[in-house]
């Protein structure tokens, strides 16, 4: 591929604090929208930095969701066994929009209403698990990530999926092994046991059937045997556990780090907290920067845009956190507002493949922030922010500890 900016870049690219992105991004921005990089893996790629090509990306089918005209040799993101290569050949893409059909009722706003009271009770449960930490060692910080902001999500995908919550502290870690960036042996057999555990997960739950995704994707897959034809079942159920927990859990993260680094803004959020929380979680999830990589498409063929010609195959990686802090599209893009109006982010992608579960996330955001400033008004961080790095060894990103004091 030919670049008519910078060669020589290579991913990702380092931060000083964890509540900004580099400033390499905002630097190649000026110079154009679409840069060539090199992947951790040394593979070729392009980056997208800018937030209309991102947008344009995101939309154009011809950029294939993990689809790819010889996956076995395309280039890889990082050594992850997952987001980070091909899920499959070109009729992968048709069988994610079955999919996104057989799971969409399941987030439609009249599902989600049913399940507000139930992520409230679990929010509530969690903030207990973290006061009973506080009362019993006074004085001593507590790990909101550990109480709440991991556990919650985790407890969600657990129900959500319908694999049972004992088995959470298994099968959790296997996912974060299979999104490790710089170990991809390791990512390969966690990848492996994670399918084989999901397979006789299947298998029991055939004659038991509840009211979760994998019930739904066996219901599926008896109406028609070739419902999953181009990937397994078990190994599609084994995929949605990461995105399921991990990209929530790390805004919740993000969330409490952004609003009580600046005592102003979570005062601001409690002086109207039901008329002001959508506003906060919306640029929760716009600022949310949580690993230094992007979200990926392959081009279908060759594509003509933000004046470079991307080829057939070509890997490109949206940076979706660069495309948020747009200066053409956002005031102050740099800056956390929680006033913020503008809330066209694309933290959740846009178009066909746009996340499924993004009115889920909000709901928990919004159970979270608004449960843990109302119980803990005095709460604030053990921790200066800028104490806190970014872990690039896995996918997700985010950090492992969020310590709080009151």
């Amino acid at each position: 591929m030919a670049s008519t900016v910078l060669d020589g870049l290579k991913m990702p690219f380092s931060r000083e604090n964890v509540l900004d992105i580099s400033p390499v991004y905002a630097e190649l921005r000026v110079k154009a929208p679409i840069v060539s990089v090199t992947t951790p893996t040394g593979d070729p790629a392009w980056v997208v930095v800018a937030y209309d090509e991102a947008k344009t990306v995101f939309s154009d089918r011809r950029f294939g969701y993990y689809t790819h005209h010889d996956p076995k040799n395309a280039a890889r993101m990082s050594e992850a066994a997952m987001h980070s290569h091909p899920m499959g050949g070109m009729d992968f893409e048709d069988q994610m929009v079955r999919m996104r059909k057989l799971l969409a009722p399941g987030f439609t706003p009249r599902r989600l209403a049913l399940l507000k009271e139930w992520v409230q009770s679990l929010t509530d449960s969690c903030l207990d698990a973290m006061e009973a930490e506080h009362d019993a060692n006074p004085g001593k910080p507590v790990d909101f990530h550990e109480y709440l902001g991991f556990r919650l999500p985790v407890l969600v995908i657990t129900a959500l999926l319908g694999f049972p919550i004992k088995d959470g502290d298994y099968i959790i870690p296997l996912s974060h092994r299979m999104g490790a960036t710089n170990n991809g042996a390791d990512a390969q057999v966690a990848a492996a046991e994670l399918t084989e555990y999901m397979r006789k997960l299947v298998e029991v739950k055939r004659t038991n059937l509840g009211q979760d995704l994998i019930s739904d994707f066996i219901r599926a897959q008896e109406e028609d045997p070739d419902f999953f034809a181009s990937r397994s079942l078990e190994s599609f159920a084994a995929g949605l556990v990461f995105p399921g927990h991990e990209t929530t859990a790390v805004r919740m993260d993000f969330g409490v780090l952004y609003l009580l680094s600046d005592l102003s803004r979570r005062n601001w959020l409690m002086e109207d907290p039901e008329g002001r929380i959508d506003q906060v979680v919306e640029e929760v999830i716009r600022t949310t920067s949580a690993h230094n990589f992007g979200l990926m498409r392959y081009a279908n063929e060759d594509i003509e845009i933000g004046g470079v010609t991307i080829k057939r195959g070509d890997l490109v990686i949206i940076a979706e956190s660069a495309a948020n802090r747009d200066p053409a599209v956002f005031e102050r893009p740099e800056e956390f507002d929680p006033a913020r109006k503008n809330t066209g982010h694309l933290s959740f992608g846009h178009g066909s493949h746009r996340c499924l579960g993004m009115s889920l996330a909000r709901m928990e955001l919004k159970s979270v922030f608004l449960s843990l400033f109302s119980r803990f008004p005095n709460v604030r961080l053990a921790v200066d922010p800028s104490e806190l790095r970014i872990d690039n060894t896995r996918v997700g990103g985010g950090v492992d500890h969020v310590m709080l004091t009151w």
